[in-house]
């Protein structure tokens, strides 16, 4: 049992370095910055709703829809680089699996663009 401690215990030293440095850091930050808020701070920035008062409050969903939409178009551009890469290697099954993967994410956004999902009244 000794030698299996032994193994782990850099990995132990490590993570209660990196503990203690993000403690310093937050308890830094803390301390050096300036905790007043001022009216331009409180107000809404990039998502368009203004600051929460209270955590039960009723809010609009369609920014989540659209950031939820962005992240699955993302994620295939995430996995068009690879691909136009290793494209001469992987032979016409990639290209034709690509193209079947490209062709699942033209249709459901054809869906949703005509349910309206794409629309910011």
């Amino acid at each position: 049992m000794a030698p299996v401690i032994n193994d782990y215990f850099p990995v132990l030293v490590f993570v209660v370095i990196a503990f203690v440095i993000a403690l310093a850091m937050v308890g830094g930050s803390l301390l050096a910055g300036k905790q007043k808020p001022y009216p331009e701070k409180l107000s809404a920035y990039e998502c368009g709703f203004e600051a929460f008062d209270d955590s039960r409050r009723r809010f609009d969903v369609r920014f989540y829809l659209v950031s939820i939409l962005f992240i699955i178009f993302d994620l295939e551009v995430a996995f068009l680089f690879p691909w136009a890469v290793s494209l001469s290697r992987i032979g016409m099954f990639g290209f034709l699996s690509m193209l079947g993967f490209l062709g699942v994410l033209t249709v459901g956004f054809i869906y949703e663009w005509r349910k309206g999902a794409l629309e910011w009244e």
